[in-house]
């Protein structure tokens, strides 16, 4: 199913910004030092198990549920 890594990416974002812009642009800036660039994808991408997992341990460091 595509697009699972783009809603993943989107949900942390959400959840660890709670809104605020600037919160969700560091998030942003963190996940790509991390390797996810989340520019890089759209509802449309192919999945990828290794970048799920990835944002899977990223998602557990920021302390958000996927």
């Amino acid at each position: 199913m595509a697009g699972q890594i783009y809603h993943m990416i989107q949900k942390i974002i959400t959840q660890k910004s709670r809104g605020n812009q600037i919160i969700a642009s560091s998030v942003k800036t963190k996940m790509i030092l991390k390797g996810i660039t989340v520019d890089k994808y759209t509802p449309l991408s192919p999945d990828d198990p290794m970048a799920m997992q990835k944002l899977r341990e990223i998602a557990k460091e920021f302390g958000v549920t996927v």
